[in-house]
């Protein structure tokens, strides 16, 4: 097994376990702050989560493509290509909805946001999910 397909296991590996506890953690307990302390909590959590997604997205991207431009012995083009359909997914709805409706909290407590939130993250839970099947199924693959 190479170097380049490790990182990319323990990438999304990583990315699925913090996907489930933003999942069921995180974001309902937005709705536990109350509207004085929201602010501050939102701005805190968004910082510092920040440190964890960012570079853990990113190695899962660029590692996910150049698995797609070389393709890692005994694992199907497809299922790479699968693979790297689903890191779109997620990335189009983190740009695309979470990142949006975390701007529209960061200006205040909003309990229909936070639901709406809650709602949409669901997709990005579900791809990151599949993902990990997939790429233990990979790894299965290359044993």
């Amino acid at each position: 097994m190479n170097t380049l397909f490790l990182a990319h296991l323990g990438a999304t590996l990583a990315m699925v376990g913090l996907i489930w506890v933003v999942q069921l953690v995180h974001y309902p307990l937005f709705a536990q702050v109350g509207a004085d302390t929201f602010g501050a909590y939102h701005t805190a959590h968004t910082r510092q989560i920040t440190w964890i997604v960012a570079p853990t997205m990113g190695i899962e991207l660029v590692t996910g493509g150049a698995l797609v431009a070389v393709p890692p012995s005994g694992v199907p083009s497809a299922a790479l290509w699968l693979g790297f359909a689903l890191l779109l997914v997620v990335w189009g709805s983190t740009a695309l909805i979470q990142m949006p409706l975390h701007a529209r909290l960061a200006r205040g407590f909003d309990m229909l946001l936070i639901e709406r939130l809650v709602a949409t993250n669901w997709l990005r839970t579900l791809a990151w999910s599949a993902r990990a099947a997939l790429v233990l199924w990979m790894t299965g693959r290359m044993l």
